[in-house]
């Protein structure tokens, strides 16, 4: 029997720990955007994000019976807080299974509301199925942080406020994050049914596209691995009860990149001077990109701000990308003479225009290699610079969207190999915590010689190694054979232009 979810969100208990938030205008983004924005603003919850909604009316519906047994949950760390709290206002115990690479702000915050925490596994899957193990062998009820009726209807309840806060008949679309399904399905299915012209568009980050696959499919399916870097929807199955209801009411999923969420993080504080974490930011990259897309005016959208918590080192990484997924920075591969006066006559072509990072080393007595960043005032400004230095006579390749130049390369231009023989390059990428990097080189082992390496703390839940490795051709086959035994993500890029122009032999 389908449930009825207006009736079940009319009636779900969220107010005792959840607050009813604000939608809250953005008028910066709105004027830029020419269209009016608003924010609902989740990351003002008790735990700040929206899973506490969910969590307390899952456990506030269990019969005391239930209840005593205590409760288990697995989670990257939001909806553990949910549970957390939830439990302890109903004053039953809780066990919060979560992934080693969990980002210490919510292990330390789910601490503070006495939930017994148990972290186990690299990734939400590992942490999950020992959720499920451990509730079967100490009779605990776990809490699905999605796949769960009660759950989708406290998620729910977010809608029933916007339309409470907001008419109906005013609003064009609703942007909502989407990990596992939970939030877009009880949105959805309350929206969609008081009033069916409202867009449902839910938004994921391009490396974990689990609903965008699944519908695009027309049944789940279960992606092989997931960026971390949106801890808070790196699901790589959503659950089947929001699938459903994602295929009945949601009118398209739109992926957006990591740079893109920077962007949107920087939006978001621009606006409220509060930072959201990346999954938080994920409605407003929708929206702009949805802007952009459709080059529509004057409408009215909603972004789902859904959680706050940000590990503070993380803040380095996402200032560097913010101006890069914004369009307000482009880098380049420039090849100019290697003679007096070569750099005055490049920022002469430049003008006003600001050179935010140059670096260069001496290559040969002919020509160097240079790495340049640029600020841009506008994003149409991009191609026209390009052609400005092209014409000028200088050699210009456009580096902004090359993932390898802007994690490695821009940090570590030193000079070209010469004679260094079969040497292969691969950007890795690994859980991190304390360490992780020998770990990691020892899984690498010592058969082959690394002849480059590069790797640099960003302040995220996952190391990133860039390794160049000399492997003869009679032992490719073994050495690919070992890469997949590891378990690691990798990328082989050894064609990759940028590694071609300034450390390629």
């Amino acid at each position: 029997m389908q449930e009825n979810y207006v009736e079940k969100i009319l009636k779900a208990k969220v107010y005792d720990v959840a607050i009813e938030t604000p939608l809250d205008a953005a008028p910066r983004l709105s004027r830029r955007l020419e269209n009016r924005v608003l924010f609902k603003r989740e990351d003002l919850q008790p735990v700040f994000s929206f899973k506490i909604r969910g969590a307390y009316n899952k456990i506030a519906q269990l019969s005391d019976t239930a209840a005593q047994r205590g409760v288990i949950c697995a989670s990257a760390g939001n909806h553990a807080q949910g549970v957390a709290l939830a439990a302890r206002t109903r004053g039953i115990p809780a066990v919060i299974v979560m992934p080693l690479s969990t980002p210490d702000i919510k292990v330390s915050a789910v601490a503070s509301f006495g939930g017994e925490i148990v972290l186990h596994g690299d990734d939400y899957d590992a942490a999950y199925e020992h959720a499920i193990e451990l509730a079967r062998r100490r009779n605990l009820v776990f809490v699905h942080p999605f796949d769960d009726p009660d759950v989708i209807a406290g998620q729910g309840t977010i809608a029933m406020e916007i339309l409470r806060q907001h008419h109906g008949d005013q609003i064009d679309a609703i942007f909502v994050p989407v990990g596992g399904g939970g939030l877009i399905a009880g949105i959805a299915a309350y929206a969609k049914s008081l009033y069916p012209r409202i867009k449902i568009i839910g938004v994921e980050p391009e490396d974990a596209a689990s609903m965008h696959e699944s519908l695009r499919a027309g049944q789940r399916v279960t992606l092989d691995r997931v960026g971390l870097f949106a801890d808070g929807v790196a699901v790589k199955r959503v659950g089947e009860e929001n699938f459903r209801l994602a295929r009945q009411y949601v009118d398209e999923v739109l992926l957006v990149t990591t740079d893109q969420l920077c962007a949107g993080i920087q939006d978001i504080f621009e606006d409220t001077r509060a930072i959201v974490e990346p999954a938080g930011a994920l409605a407003v990259a929708g929206i702009k990109k949805y802007v952009a897309r459709e080059n529509c005016k004057d409408r009215t959208f909603i972004a789902i701000n859904c959680g706050a918590n940000m590990n503070f080192d993380r803040l380095r990484y996402i200032a560097e990308r913010a101006d890069i997924g914004a369009q307000r920075e482009v880098l380049l591969a420039v090849r100019m003479p290697e003679a007096a006066g070569s750099f005055l006559r490049f920022c002469e072509v430049l003008g006003s225009r600001s050179v935010t990072e140059f670096n260069y080393r001496f290559g040969d007595a002919e020509a160097a290699q240079v790495f340049a960043s640029l600020a841009l005032s506008q994003k149409s400004e991009r191609e026209s610079l390009i052609q400005s230095i092209a014409h000028a006579g200088f050699e210009v390749r456009d580096m902004t969207d090359n993932e390898m130049a802007k994690l490695h390369v821009r940090y570590m231009v030193g000079g070209q190999a010469r004679g260094l023989e079969h040497e292969r390059l691969y950007r890795f990428e690994f859980p991190e915590r304390p360490g992780a990097l020998l770990k990691f080189l020892r899984a690498i082992g010592s058969t082959w010689n690394i002849s480059l390496f590069h790797y640099r703390n960003h302040g995220a839940d996952y190391g990133r190694v860039l390794a160049g490795i000399q492997v003869p051709p009679d032992t490719r086959e073994d050495f690919l054979l070992h890469l997949h035994d590891l378990h690691y993500a990798y990328t082989d890029e050894t064609e990759n232009l940028a590694y071609k122009i300034f450390l390629g032999g």
